[in-house]
């Protein structure tokens, strides 16, 4: 009988509910309620859903006592240990082995082929001076940066541990500011991914509130006769002109900024993928099997690092507050540069301010809410294909941008 009894006890200690108790963990209820939330929106609210409901899966997995899905050690200090894959300590979880591909810097740059294959620059080789707003909207990814920096250089001369941000997380918080999934997650895990869980999940959620947080800036930062401005028809480019761009701009970065040549090159193979006309069925196959595989690996393996130790901080707070902040400073400044730039340009060339705020890389979403904008102030306006140039600009942009980051901090 007590054999029995000693058997039915050691069960119930092995049960999930057994090692919350006998630990005396509680934080994972919260958590598990967090995961809840996001597939809630996801689901309901279509926030997103493709990647955040792969996110809030992954984050409900990891956090279950017990689960063993996902173990922090293996990734310690920033480093992969490899010798703990294989001296027997411990057998690796399922997403010990999907996060390799986050670590490692792959899942972000197979993303970006895709993201390369259905994108067309045609828009903005048609007005290469979309490249100057799409550029501007980078001002938020630098301004953050340094915001947290001084926030971080505050807690460290008040001796407050929940604001001591040392540079690399304060390049990873910045990078929110670019409005791109992949890339924040890219310069995250090679500088602060003790902060992915939170970074992620601030940077698609805001990803999917372009409609919300948008409108009312660019509105407040222009006229109503700015925003009825009218613009001229974008001239045909060239089926030479779309092959040549990318193999030019891989070569250009590379020179310029090395440390961007995975996502850019990745991005342009996508785009010449597209553009030659002669490999049509991998164009198709990197436009949908891939990136839905990599998609769904990508987000759960995010997902399992926002565990509660690390998700559960002021640190978080303070990372979607910033990243909202990083946000609406990049939609802000590609409005204002389209303003400064209307100041040189003759009457009848003027361009539309509105366009400047989807110089973030949410495509097509920001180039669709400068139209929305757009008509609302003038219903015969017609924004879409001139706000798409600086929109794929900002693709390029934040890709760039994270690389200089790379290179200063990491």
């Amino acid at each position: 009988m007590g054999n029995v009894l000693n058997a039915c006890l050691d069960f119930l200690k092995s049960t999930g509910v057994g090692q919350s108790i006998v630990g005396g963990e509680w934080k994972w209820i919260i958590m598990v309620i967090i995961a809840c939330v996001l597939c809630y929106l996801a689901i309901v609210k279509k926030f997103e859903p493709l990647l955040l409901l792969p996110i809030a899966i992954g984050m409900l997995l990891t956090n279950l006592p017990g689960a063993g899905v996902f173990h922090e050690a293996l990734f310690e200090g920033g480093h992969i240990h490899w010798e703990m894959f294989t001296d027997g300590s411990f057998t690796p979880g399922l997403i010990d082995i999907l996060y390799l591909g986050v670590k490692l810097g792959i899942y972000p740059c197979l993303i970006f082929i895709g993201v390369g294959a259905m994108t067309d620059f045609g828009p903005l080789l048609a007005n290469p001076k979309s490249l100057l707003l799409g550029a501007a909207a980078q001002v938020g990814i630098f301004a953050t940066f340094a915001g947290v920096m001084g926030i971080g250089a505050l807690g460290y001369k008040l001796d407050w541990e929940p604001i001591k941000f040392i540079m690399e997380e304060a390049a990873s918080i910045g990078i929110i500011g670019g409005a791109d999934g992949p890339t924040a997650i890219f310069v995250t895990s090679k500088l602060a991914p003790q902060l992915l869980g939170p970074i992620a999940v601030a940077a698609y959620s805001y990803m999917a509130l372009v409609p919300v947080i948008q409108p009312p800036i660019m509105k407040l930062l222009t006229t109503k006769k700015e925003r009825q401005i009218r613009m001229d028809s974008l001239r045909p480019v060239s089926k030479k002109a779309k092959i040549i761009f990318p193999i030019v701009i891989i070569v250009f970065v590379a020179l310029l900024v090395p440390d961007a040549v995975a996502l850019i090159g990745s991005l342009m193979l996508g785009n010449l993928l597209r553009e030659c006309g002669v490999t049509e069925r991998l164009s198709k196959t990197v436009q949908n099997e891939l990136m839905n595989i990599v998609t769904i690996f990508l987000g759960i393996s995010v997902g399992a690092t926002a565990t509660a130790e690390t998700f559960l901080q002021w640190k978080t707070i303070i990372i979607i507050a910033m990243g909202i902040v990083a946000f609406g400073v990049a939609t802000a400044s590609g409005v204002l540069i389209a303003k400064l730039m209307n100041l040189f340009l003759p009457k009848g060339k003027k361009i539309n301010p509105l366009i400047g705020s989807a110089g973030v890389s949410a495509v097509p979403m920001a180039a669709r809410v400068s139209q929305k904008v757009g008509q609302e102030a003038d219903p015969g306006n017609f924004l879409l294909m001139h706000a798409m140039g600086p929109n794929v600009a900002g693709v390029i942009g934040s890709a760039i941008a994270a690389g200089v980051l790379i290179s200063l901090v990491g």
